[in-house]
């Protein structure tokens, strides 16, 4: 390898830094002579941190500059959570390796340890995600959904100074963060289906650079880039980003050949929910994944598309 150097352009949220420095660790364990550095770019979704992400470009603001500053070869590799990046990159750019999934679940975090099931009537839930609020209104339609944002710790503080009886958050980013305890319940697929890519780290890199790729293939975790080719090829086709509740969920059998895929498409209340699944041979996870996404919109989810980006507007 003619490498000696590579830097790893990284937001600055502490989940951020803490998958950098998990990728940069795993780099200098595979190759003792490489010195890696990490480089904290700001990006628009950290800067702006009062409004919705559906009211100001959706979650492709946490890449943008550091694609930025990838294609300016400030930096030679991203490292990105795989549900912040949007299905369209620039074409000097590709997903090279994604990385074995953490868990890809959402979590309840709530006062008293309370589960799902048994908070109280008319309950406040903190979440800034679409997809996490539509699901679960069609599960518990008396909660109160309460639009939060910001990062992990701070979500978790505003657990008890907004008044909140529970938030939900990734698992994936408190399994990381050391926060597992924090945990009240792992809210099953049945009920909340999980965000394409969530649990999922990527790094993202110029095209045509033999010599990054080479350093950091080893990394590439064959399961999960087949279940994520699927997931975000169900998305693609609904051209979805954080502005609509998509939930895709990919998973491979027992003989690890065949991959199977659950994805809906919800209406914003959660009274509309447009779901189904599909399987086949794990080689074909791209195709699979479009295949569901049409069927989908044929089941009428492209009205309740139609309507969100209308709203959004």
């Amino acid at each position: 390898m003619d490498l000696e150097k590579l830097i790893i352009g990284s937001r600055g949220s502490g989940l951020a830094l803490w998958q950098a420095n998990w990728i940069k660790s795993q780099l200098e364990e595979l190759h003792s002579d490489l010195q890696v550095e990490i480089k904290i770019i700001k990006t628009s979704g950290d800067k702006i941190q009062d409004v919705p992400l559906t009211k100001i470009g959706g979650k492709g603001l946490f890449v943008k500059e550091i694609e930025e500053a990838l294609m300016r070869r400030e930096v030679d590799i991203a490292v990105h959570s795989m549900k912040d990046v949007p299905m369209k990159l620039p074409y000097e750019l590709e997903i090279s390796v994604i990385t074995e999934r953490e868990n890809p679940f959402d979590a309840l975090i709530s006062r008293d340890n309370i589960k799902l099931d048994e908070l109280p009537k008319n309950a406040k839930v903190g979440t800034g995600s679409l997809r996490r609020s539509s699901q679960l209104l069609k599960y518990r339609p008396d909660l109160e959904i309460v639009p939060l944002r910001g990062n992990i710790d701070t979500r978790l503080k505003k657990l008890d100074t907004e008044g909140l009886d529970a938030i939900i958050l990734a698992a994936a980013g408190l399994r990381r963060m050391g926060w597992a305890d924090k945990i009240t319940e792992v809210i099953p697929a049945g009920i909340i289906l999980p965000a394409m890519g969530q649990g999922a780290v990527g790094i993202e890199t110029r095209a045509y650079d033999p010599n990054v790729c080479e350093a950091i293939m080893a990394l590439d975790h064959e399961e999960t880039h087949f279940a994520l080719d699927a997931e975000r090829s169900f998305v693609d086709v609904l051209e979805g980003g954080c502005q609509v509740p998509i939930g895709a969920h990919a998973t491979l059998g027992d003989n690890e050949e065949n991959i199977s895929l659950n994805g809906l498409v919800a209406s914003l209340d959660g009274n509309t929910i447009f779901q189904s699944s599909i399987a086949g041979p794990k080689i074909e996870a791209k195709k699979l994944g479009r295949e569901l996404g049409k069927e989908v919109l044929a089941m009428g989810a492209d009205k309740v598309l139609k309507e969100i980006y209308q709203q959004s507007e």
